[in-house]
């Protein structure tokens, strides 16, 4: 297998736009592929074009009733289809709606293709990782469930078990949705907590449907939990879990709205502690699968200071070449920011903060909020994987 890791990328990818003024905005795509290259990330990785996912890939997860009406909602984005989730306060229609989600499923799959069929060992799709949409339903500016769809396809093309990882400050509702009653898929979500956040799922009660027992393990998060807590919670469960379940390949979501300065969210992660979780995940992957992982972007909504900075060290660890904390910024990307933007970019790749915790091994306090759920998490779940949640 060769160990040369990829990109899938092209502009039209960018087309994936709710319009002027919505949260999720493709300026953040964009911005992370030119700092990445600026940085000469993008030097140590094979870049291709993405494919536009066709109807019997769309129909793996989703409905052709579904698909029909993202199709109309795209043709004509003034008539709303509230029964699809179309045209609500958060997912917007679009012209070419349907062309421009397709398109990223299928920059999604194609990275999961060339992983599976050991064209490389990594690969990313920055412009994924849209983990709320359901089979018939859009939410939370996701219109097609590309990890989900990824995965389906790499079930379809022989994988006996696929875990995913889901790092999103919001619970990766829909693609524990599509895979709660199949036990190839073991699906991690780590977000802050349902009771103050959208979309108000992932407790850590939720455990998988049956004969899919053990397969969903849900670690949520108090408001305010900041690196070392998030890095507390992630090492005293994701390791475990992802061990037990042996999977082929890992897929991972990598939603950077678990920052502190997230306008949507109330965690308060740093780009430091983000780096920390990539390559953890990274690591894990060689550990588990014989490095076979799959990377997806996902949310992020302070979309100049955090999201390009976070991704580009993303992309920097998938191609096995980490950038440094303390990395200048570009001066260049940095001006065009300033004029394009009027805004004052960061200096440096860090937040300048120490992504360090203290071990699960070390004891749990149950004065904290923070030790309660994980607790919870691994008193529901290690059983159902034969683990032992005690020590």
């Amino acid at each position: 297998m060769s160990g040369e890791a990829m990109l899938v990328f092209d502009e039209g990818l960018t087309a994936y736009d709710f319009g002027h003024g919505h949260p999720m905005s493709p300026v953040r795509v964009e911005l992370t592929v030119r700092l990445a290259r600026e940085l000469g990330v993008l030097d140590q990785l094979k870049i291709v074009p993405a494919p536009v996912a066709d109807d019997a890939l769309l129909g793996t997860v989703h409905t052709a009733e579904y698909i029909a009406a993202v199709k109309r909602a795209g043709d004509d984005p003034d008539v709303p289809d509230l029964e699809h989730g179309l045209g609500t306060d958060d997912t917007y229609c679009f012209r070419q709606m349907h062309e421009a989600s397709a398109h990223v499923v299928g920059a999604s799959v194609e990275a999961a293709r060339a992983v599976w069929e050991g064209d490389v060992l990594h690969a990313a799709n920055i412009s994924g990782g849209l983990h709320h949409a359901m089979p018939s339903l859009a939410s939370g500016f996701c219109v097609y469930n590309d990890p989900a769809i990824a995965i389906q396809w790499l079930l379809d093309h022989g994988a006996e078990r696929v875990a995913y990882v889901d790092v999103d400050v919001h619970h990766g509702d829909g693609v524990q949705t599509v895979f709660y009653n199949d036990p190839r898929v073991l699906t991690v979500s780590l977000h802050e907590s349902p009771t103050t956040l959208f979309p108000g799922t992932g407790t850590a009660g939720e455990t998988g449907g049956p004969g899919a027992e053990g397969t969903a393990v849900n670690v949520p998060l108090p408001p305010g939990t900041g690196d070392a807590g998030w890095l507390r919670a992630f090492h005293a469960i994701v390791p475990d879990v992802v061990k037990a379940f042996r999977p082929d390949v890992l897929v991972t979501q990598h939603g950077c709205d678990s920052h502190v300065e997230d306008p949507l969210a109330h965690l308060t992660k740093t780009v430091d502690g983000q780096r920390a979780a990539y390559s953890a995940l990274h690591d894990l992957a060689h550990e588990v699968c014989g490095g076979k992982w799959v990377a997806t972007g996902g949310g992020g909504y302070a979309v100049v200071d955090v999201v390009p900075r976070a991704w580009t060290h993303l992309l920097a660890i998938v191609a096995g070449h980490p950038l440094a904390p303390e990395t200048e910024v570009p001066a260049g990307w940095r001006e065009d920011v300033r004029i394009r933007y009027a805004r004052v970019a960061p200096l440096r790749m860090t937040d300048g903060r120490d992504a360090a915790y203290v071990d699960w091994s070390t004891g749990y306090n149950p004065d904290t909020w923070l030790d309660r759920s994980i607790k919870a998490t691994r008193d529901a779940s290690f059983p159902l994987l034969g683990l032992d949640p005690s020590y």
